[in-house]
């Protein structure tokens, strides 16, 4: 959709880039890991999105002509700019499944290549990765409370510019059913969906007229705005009107959308004069600023709404806005890399890793994902990364590796799944987590340690620093 090349990134990434180009590191390796510190919306999970549309971009991205040209007047050395109009990435990447349930400090995604390459694609990582994840969840949060009910994005004019169009994809990995996005909607194969603009009734001097119009040209999946004027003593009569007039011609109603005041209230007496004139098929759609907790209220009153749109808060990813995911060093040029911060829960944790899933006896996760050395292969024991004194025995858990093999010398190794194969995923993997850590208020945290090999080594290189 955008036209993304090497310059959609940060300049320090570019300045690094050259320091290291002009030392002759052009071959030096090192592996960065991709995790987040703090799990969304105060929940007890978050959802992985966003993965194939990095590896597809990255298999081409590179500096364009024009790009070039521009370096060139920013004051960068000549012989490293026709380094990178030459730039390719070629490294290898390890990755959690897109869809997948994640939680705070565990890598995520780890990429190994040079460390000019692993640099200069931290930027477009970042930006790719943390949106769609803080949107997948915030998704996923809706639809456990939704249920079964049909949710649509409706997002798009109040997103951050083109975010919107990420947005409508990473909101089907969460959960929902549709977008009003018609671009997305084309690109990803998501159905899409939507109704009309009070400005359309407005037009017309006559609300019956609009309706029947409308009515005429879009007979399928037609969906009436009813609170243009007044809800229960206009707009719904004559949506019941058009109703019967499309039965007539072989068609039927397929909604009506309520808009503004209290949705709850103007459900059920809606839904009572529908079923009142025998259209009992004729669904109740409803909009306006809604969120999970909005739709939490509406469920617990048993508000007779079919389907919710949900636009701005969705998109935007209100209330947290942004996920706060990082790209840290973690080994380079042979050796092991930490940075150490007077806060423990700062201090990275380093080598290649592998993070392990536990599971319990009935197949569900256990509440315990393990950090561990790359080479290991079955956890003992896993100790909290931040207390020194906490650890709890992990030996007699069933356990599942979850850093895959997703990108070799520079190039995606399987074909990437579809979309709803991805929510398909995550609707398969949110059933194996327990209840408890779904709560929508105080959920209970889900515990993530390191092995005791790995805390060996942090310790070690802890010392040697402090040395």
């Amino acid at each position: 959709m955008f036209n993304f090349t090497l310059t959609y990134t940060d300049l320090y990434q570019l300045s690094m880039a050259q320091v290291y180009f002009l030392k002759g590191k052009t071959q030096e390796k090192a592996v960065f890991d991709y995790f987040f510190r703090k799990i969304p919306y105060q929940g007890g999970f978050a959802i992985f999105a966003g993965l194939h549309d990095f590896l597809e971009l990255l298999e081409n991205l590179s500096f364009s002509k024009e790009d070039i040209a521009y370096l060139k007047t920013q004051d960068f050395d000549e012989s490293f700019v026709n380094y990178l109009a030459d730039f390719r990435f070629s490294g290898k990447i390890r990755a959690c499944q897109e869809g997948e349930v994640v939680f705070a400090t565990s890598p995520i995604l780890q990429v190994e290549a040079t460390i000019i390459e692993a640099q200069l694609i931290e930027t477009i990582l970042l930006n790719l990765l943390n949106f769609q994840t803080l949107i997948a969840t915030k998704a996923s949060r809706i639809k456990l409370i939704a249920q079964e009910k049909t949710l649509l994005d409706f997002g798009l004019r109040r997103a951050q510019g083109p975010g919107g169009y990420y947005a409508s994809k990473a909101a089907v990995i969460g959960g929902f059913d549709g977008t009003s996005n018609v671009s997305a909607g084309k690109d990803f194969n998501i159905p899409i969906s939507g109704t009309m603009a009070h400005s359309f009734i407005q037009s017309y001097d006559s609300e019956l007229e609009a309706f029947r119009d409308f009515a005429t040209n879009r007979p399928k999946n037609c969906v009436l705005l009813v609170d243009t004027y007044d809800t229960l003593k206009s707009g719904v009569p004559h949506a019941i009107s058009v109703a019967k007039e499309m039965e007539a011609r072989g068609n039927r109603l397929l909604a009506i959308r309520l808009d503004s005041g209290d949705l709850a209230y103007f459900a059920r007496k809606s839904r009572k004069l529908l079923d009142d004139a025998g259209l009992s098929y004729v669904k109740i759609a409803a909009s306006n600023q809604l969120d999970e907790f909005v739709i939490k209220s509406l469920q617990e009153q048993n508000a007779p709404i079919d389907i919710y749109g949900v636009g701005t808060n969705l998109v935007i990813g209100k209330p947290d806005g942004a996920l706060d995911g990082v790209y840290k060093l973690a080994f380079a040029a042979g050796k092991p890399r930490i940075k150490i911060s007077e806060s423990l829960a700062k201090t990275t944790i380093p080598h290649r890793k592998q993070v392990f899933r536990t599971y319990d006896e009935h197949g569900n996760f256990s509440g315990a994902d393990v950090i561990a050395m790359e080479e290991e292969v079955h956890i003992t024991q896993m100790n909290h990364p931040f207390e020194p004194y906490k650890n709890l025995k992990v030996e007699h858990f069933k356990q599942e590796p979850l850093l895959h093999v997703v990108m070799e010398n520079g190039k995606k190794v399987n074909p990437s799944p579809s979309l709803q194969e991805i929510a398909a995923f995550r609707k398969q993997r949110l059933s194996l987590l327990p209840l408890e850590y779904k709560r929508f208020d105080n959920p209970h945290i889900y515990k993530v340690g390191i092995s005791d090999a790995l805390k060996q080594e942090r310790d070690k290189l802890i010392r040697s620093h402090k040395n």
